[in-house]
This record gives C-alpha cells, sequence and structure tokens, in this order.
C-alpha cells in the first residue's frame, strides 16, 4: 500500500513539475540584468566571443577594461572558474560571477599591465554547444620575451539561434608538476 502511495505522490510532482521545468528551459539565456546589449560582431562564433574575452582583459597597467562588453559576452547565471591551488597543494575550484571577477580583477589590472592571448585552440560542437579549450599566455606587456604564466581557458559556449553566449570559463595554470602536454600547445615552428 505504500508503494502504491509513493507512486501516487511522485507520478503527482512530476506532472506539476514537468510543465513548470519545461517552461524554464525552453526560455533563451539572457544576460545579467546588468549587462548592456552585446556587440553583434563579439557573439557571432566562438572564434570571435573567446577572441573578445581575450581583449577585454588585455591592456596596460592602469587601463579601465571594458566590464560592461565582459558582460554582455556572458549568459545569465554564467561562470568563471579557476582552478587554484593551496599551499599544501590541494587544488580546488573557485566559482565567481561576471561581476565578481570583474570587481576582484580591477585592483590587479589597476597595478599590473595584463596580456594574454590564445596560442592554441582544440574545440568540440555538437548542436549547439562548443567546448573549447583554448591555451593562454600571460605577459605583463606586450613585448615581454617570455610569458610569466601559461594554461587552459576552457571556454562553454552556447548558441541560441541568433548569438553565441559564454556559460563557463574554467581556467587552469600550468605548474612545474602539471605541464602543457604537447597536443594542448601549437605544432613546432608556428
Amino acid at each position: 500500500m505504500r508503494r502504491a502511495a509513493a507512486k501516487t505522490v511522485i507520478a503527482f510532482l512530476v506532472a506539476i513539475l514537468l510543465p513548470v521545468l519545461n517552461a524554464q528551459t525552453a526560455r533563451q539565456p539572457q544576460s545579467s540584468p546588468s549587462a548592456p546589449a552585446v556587440e553583434p560582431s563579439d557573439a557571432a562564433s566562438p572564434d570571435a566571443i573567446i577572441a573578445a574575452v581575450y581583449d577585454v582583459i588585455s591592456g596596460p597597467a592602469g587601463k579601465k577594461r571594458d566590464w560592461d562588453r565582459f558582460r554582455s559576452l556572458f549568459a545569465s547565471g554564467a561562470r568563471l572558474i579557476p582552478v587554484v591551488s593551496s599551499s599544501q597543494g590541494a587544488f580546488r575550484a573557485v566559482a565567481m560571477s561576471p561581476d565578481e571577477y570583474a570587481t576582484r580583477g580591477t585592483p590587479y589590472f589597476e597595478r599590473n599591465g595584463f596580456y594574454e592571448r590564445e596560442i592554441a585552440r582544440k574545440t568540440e560542437r555538437w548542436g549547439f554547444i562548443v567546448e573549447a579549450f583554448s591555451t593562454y599566455e600571460s605577459r605583463h606587456n606586450r613585448s615581454d620575451p617570455t610569458p610569466f604564466e601559461r594554461g587552459i581557458n576552457s571556454f562553454q559556449l552556447f548558441f541560441d539561434g541568433s548569438r553565441w553566449w559564454i556559460v563557463t570559463i574554467m581556467w587552469q595554470s600550468e605548474t612545474p608538476s602539471n605541464p602543457l602536454a604537447p597536443d594542448f600547445l601549437p605544432p613546432p615552428g608556428k
């Protein structure tokens, strides 16, 4: 008898919740309410939206970053997630919103030049989603002969039929114990 009652309750909940969940998933993503409209060329392709991110965050010390442009690239609820290590060597993911990234990054960019560029990419696409592993190099000045940091930015992108959105960027820096594998680097001679 209890099983029959439990099945009835579950069927009832599914009947009530399914239309609500379907309606929520049918909504197209939107940028956060504080974000301006996207420049169409920034969201026209996976290449364009990834290039826009690198363009916004790069610049000399003291240059104000265009955080409105940055925010316009992200779907509502998007996350930026660096993988960081503790002093004991353990790793953890730290999630933040685009607004939190801008707030945390501004003091650093006011004091330090920061130029990040993509040097290689591995991309997988299925339907309206893209996973792009973008290998980056970071320099304090464009003319620095060697980067102070390299790593992978993992972009998860979504196409809504008219534009691309960033849903997540997760990144991890290269370390001596975890160097970039050759298949994430440019081919020799490039």
